[in-house]
């Protein structure tokens, strides 16, 4: 028999500070759809793997934001799997960007590890593994 038993409670991810975590995770996801879907909309010829790589991150903070939110074991592998994905994004696109300029005609989300966003991007994936990393051990033990 599976457990596929989501509780927050239990787990912890998206109470307390987790809060905050959600929240923050929400708005990026938020702010990186509408300017991906906008970009993509009016100008993606003009540099379409900048405006498809923002989607791609809209996709991973939507994925975190409800992961963090639910909790549980899945929602917690899935919330350590979409952190992973966005720090090597970030870190990635963030050097790729910053090697070579003229692949990203237009910035992303990730772009110069997210220097448009205050570096949020580079910061918000270490803080979102470590608090599963916190919130794992408390419901251990």
């Amino acid at each position: 028999m599976s457990d596929t038993t989501e509780s927050p409670a239990t787990t912890g991810t998206g109470s307390g500070p987790g809060r905050m975590l959600v929240a923050v995770y929400a708005i990026f996801a938020l702010a990186a759809g509408a300017r991906a879907g906008v970009q993509i909309a009016t100008k993606f010829s003009e540099a379409p793997v900048a405006y498809t790589l923002s989607a791609f991150a809209a996709v991973v903070y939507v994925l975190a934001t409800v992961a963090l939110a639910r909790g549980g074991r899945t929602s917690r592998r899935l919330a350590v799997a979409a952190c992973s994905v966005e720090l090597a994004g970030v870190l990635v696109v963030g050097t790729l960007s910053l090697a070579d300029p003229a692949a990203f005609p237009d910035a992303t989300v990730w772009s110069g590890y997210g220097r448009g966003y205050g570096f949020v991007p580079l910061v918000l994936p270490v803080v979102g593994l470590l608090w599963l990393r916190r919130t794992a051990r408390a419901g251990r033990g």
